[in-house]
């Protein structure tokens, strides 16, 4: 499963759903794997796979724009939820993002392998804004190349279409 996490009409927040759009529009992706456009609601489908034994993948990429110091705007990186600040541990503020604990809670309890693939915002718009900055632009590209190779990994060649 991968998981587009953001908010597009809040700027470089879209990050998420634009590599979503990207991945569908330009990329093959086997039958096995299915990309998600979450908006703010991923919480929701996390719960889920915690909670039923049945239908679970094997693997999760949740992408996701964040501000991170000693990060350039656009810089595209993977974490694990044991990767996340100490101080984002408790925030349920980052437009409905899983808390740390549900990260950690599905890779623990179901054996689920998480990877969040973060870039580093630019800026976050005062007021209702659409777009992404250039920066962030470039990062959805690069973030669709890093999915692909990932993929690459994990499938056949044949079976993973980049464009």
């Amino acid at each position: 499963m991968i998981f587009g996490c953001g908010n597009r009409i809040m700027g470089d927040d879209g990050f998420g759903p634009a590599v979503i759009d990207l991945l569908s529009s330009r990329y093959r992706l086997p039958d096995s794997v299915a990309a998600i456009d979450a908006g703010t609601a991923v919480r929701e489908y996390l719960f889920d796979y915690l909670l039923s034994p049945e239908g679970r993948p094997r693997s999760i990429i949740l992408l996701d724009a964040v501000d991170y110091q000693g990060r350039e705007s656009g810089e595209v990186f993977l974490i694990s939820p044991r990767m996340i600040p100490a101080k984002k541990v408790h925030d349920f503020s980052l437009h409905q993002f899983p808390s740390v604990n549900l990260l950690s809670e599905i890779e623990e309890y179901t054996g689920i392998d998480v990877t969040i693939i973060a870039a580093q915002m630019e800026c976050l718009p005062e007021e209702v804004k659409e777009g992404l900055s250039p920066s962030m632009e470039a990062a959805v590209v690069h973030a669709c190349e890093t999915i692909t190779q990932m993929l690459f990994c994990k499938y056949s060649i044949s079976e993973v279409t980049p464009p």
